[in-house]
């Protein structure tokens, strides 16, 4: 089964996430299939960059998405909608 989910990089107390997506049985910043996008909450406001096609994808592929990935699907999709 597979996920959409963040992976931290990053310094300490400097965090920096990639969404991913990835096996249920990996570890959180362990394997993954393939990276979708990045989010940065340091900015402000935050930064959501993300591969709306590859999103799509994986999700039609049977990829779940985390709660807070799919909050931040939903904010980047509102952001793009109104620019």
């Amino acid at each position: 089964m597979l996920k959409i989910r963040l992976a931290r990089h990053g310094a300490k107390k400097r965090p920096f996430y990639r969404i991913v997506v990835s096996e249920v049985e990996s570890r959180r910043d362990g394997r993954f299939k393939e990276i979708i996008g990045t989010y940065n909450p340091l900015k402000e406001p935050s930064e959501v960059i993300l591969r709306d096609e590859r999103v799509a994808y994986w999700m039609d592929q049977g990829a779940i998405p985390t709660d807070t990935v799919r909050s931040l699907i939903k904010t980047h999709a509102a952001e793009a909608k109104s620019a």
